[in-house]
């Protein structure tokens, strides 16, 4: 619940974008195209529930169905150039924030709260049989090594 107070972080009153979108708009931002059936099976979803997300996705126009790239027979999802825009845009305003958030935060009260998060995701994705930080979550891509 307190990581996930958007009404502090940025987001208000309905504004701003979808959880589930986020989330499946950074995958594809990060690993590049993927099937339904990826996308599920990397969020631990039935794939009922991940084609209504990717579904409001493509309406949006955040994302768009091509063929594999691989030469697979499944047909792949990938984030549109608006899509990774927009995502650039919604990452911003959490960062802000965030940023908000901490500002009468010390530099080691900082340090202290990304290393026990850190610790908090690797125990997570240990009980999972993975180890964190991702490849996909490359300390590039944040400056700290974990994604929100």
């Amino acid at each position: 619940m307190l990581i996930a107070r958007h009404h502090v972080m940025g987001k208000r009153h309905g504004d701003g974008m979808e959880r589930s979108a986020y989330l499946l708009l950074t995958r594809l931002e990060v690993e590049g195209p993927m099937s339904i059936g990826q996308l599920a099976e990397a969020f631990r979803l039935d794939t009922s529930t991940v084609n209504r997300q990717v579904a409001a996705l493509l309406r949006a126009g955040d994302a768009e169905r091509i063929a594999d790239p691989d030469g697979g027979l499944a047909r792949k999802l990938r984030i549109t150039t608006g899509g990774a825009e927009r995502l650039a845009a919604e990452r911003s305003t959490h960062c802000h924030g965030l940023e908000r958030v901490l500002a009468s935060w010390d530099e080691g009260e900082r340090r202290e709260l990304f290393d026990v998060l850190t610790r908090f995701n690797r125990s997570v994705e240990g009980v999972e049989g993975r180890e964190w930080p991702r490849n996909e979550l490359a300390p590039e891509h944040t400056g700290h090594g974990a994604r929100g």
